[in-house]
């Protein structure tokens, strides 16, 4: 392996790791700075703030990093991750934290730069092995960073923020003296509200009809996802009186199982049954998962269930197969583009949705959302039935 790409390997898993160290934290944390036990709301906000400005940034750093450089770019975000956490770490007041969350967001947007590093130093044969490496690396870090989190939150509130500071310091330091450029600035890049408009993609896929059947179940399926980072670690401690490092352990032990499932289940099952009956029974292992979630009364059923949730993930990697099934080659990129913006709208609503109706469940039946979220996923049920079953050879979209 490259000097190059173990870097960027590197600074992708201690980026991932600095995201998750705030997720088992941020619940105690918004108690302390505003002074309320209710705090479902806000969290969702925050969660959807962050989304909604990686979705937003992540054409403009691209593009910034076509203009002057992929190292300059990256430089900047992470010296502006580094210090944002640092201030998020002695935020005396909520503005002040829902503000440091959103600048978290802009500067997690330095993936795309990431990804576009990858593409540079890489052949086409060796990109797809290398992204494989990339979500790796990110899974990696985000089963890492909400144990850590936990642990360190029950010993000091806000450490896991000087921890995340520390990591995106080393990030910079990595990136400013071992990383090259892969690709220098070019003069004649230009904005332009076309460049740089985040939606762009979703307009191209409505001219494919065969697309948006497909498009919409990842919708739903992306949905929902949310429901576990925007409810998981208040339910635990709600139903379950969770502390800081149980609730990391949970979420580490969701994504260490998730891991293990997309690494060695996913194929097998998808060469076993098919893409179509691989998404069906990924679909049955979730809804399984939620139901016995919703009604479960020991803190063990979030541990008990992490294999169970896991293999509810084949699913998705299936249903991505199918859906590069429905345009040709020479339209994959457009059609991952549109993919891309399903996953960040999903990110950026899904947390104001599931957050809202916890709130409004959470005095009575805490357990309700894993029911609302199990009835939002049984609507891509009948999407299913209008798939096609053959593969489009030839498709421009006019």
């Amino acid at each position: 392996m490259n000097k190059a790409l173990l870097v960027i390997l590197l600074t992708v898993m201690l980026d991932a790791i600095g995201i998750g160290l705030i997720f088992p934290i941020l619940p105690a944390l918004l108690r302390e700075v505003g002074h309320t036990s209710d705090i479902s709301t806000i969290l969702g906000v925050m969660l959807a703030l962050y989304s909604a400005c990686q979705f937003l940034f992540s054409p403009i750093l691209g593009v910034l990093s076509d203009r002057f450089g992929r190292r300059p770019v990256l430089l900047i975000s992470l010296a502006g991750a580094a210090i944002d956490y640092v201030v998020m770490a002695f935020a005396p007041e909520l503005w002040l934290l829902v503000l440091g969350r959103a600048i978290a967001g802009i500067t997690s947007a330095n993936m795309a730069v990431a990804t576009a590093y990858i593409t540079d130093i890489s052949t086409e044969e060796e990109r797809a092995r290398r992204f494989g490496l990339f979500h790796a690396m990110f899974g990696i870090g985000f089963i890492i960073g909400p144990v850590v989190g936990g642990i360190l939150g029950d010993i000091w509130l806000r450490s896991p923020f000087l921890l995340a500071a520390l990591l995106n310091t080393v990030n910079f330091a990595m990136a400013l003296f071992v990383l090259p450029e892969s690709r220098k600035g070019q003069r004649d890049t230009r904005f332009t509200l076309d460049t740089l408009n985040p939606f762009k993609p979703l307009a191209w896929a409505f001219a494919f009809k065969a697309l948006l059947p497909l498009i919409a179940i990842y919708l739903i399926m992306n949905l929902v996802g949310t429901v576990y980072g925007s409810t998981w670690a208040i339910f635990s401690e709600d139903v379950y009186a969770f502390n800081g490092m149980l609730i990391g352990l949970s979420l580490g032990a969701f994504g260490l199982f998730h891991a293990l499932a997309q690494a060695f289940v996913t194929g097998p099952a998808v060469a076993k049954l098919g893409e179509r009956w691989a998404l069906v029974v990924g679909m049955a292992f979730e809804i399984g998962a939620m139901l016995t979630l919703a009604f479960a009364t020991h803190g063990a059923a979030l541990f008990i269930m992490a294999p169970i949730f896991a293999l509810g993930g084949i699913g998705m990697p299936a249903l991505q197969s199918l859906t590069t099934r429905q345009v040709s080659s020479e339209l994959q990129g457009q059609l991952q583009g549109v993919l891309a913006s399903v996953v960040s709208l999903a990110a950026v609503f899904g947390p104001l949705l599931f957050s809202n109706i916890y709130h409004s469940i959470r005095g009575t039946w805490p357990g309700g959302i894993w029911l609302v979220a199990m009835v939002i996923y049984l609507a891509a049920l009948p999407l299913m039935l209008t798939i096609k079953s053959k593969p489009i050879e030839h498709q421009d979209g006019s």
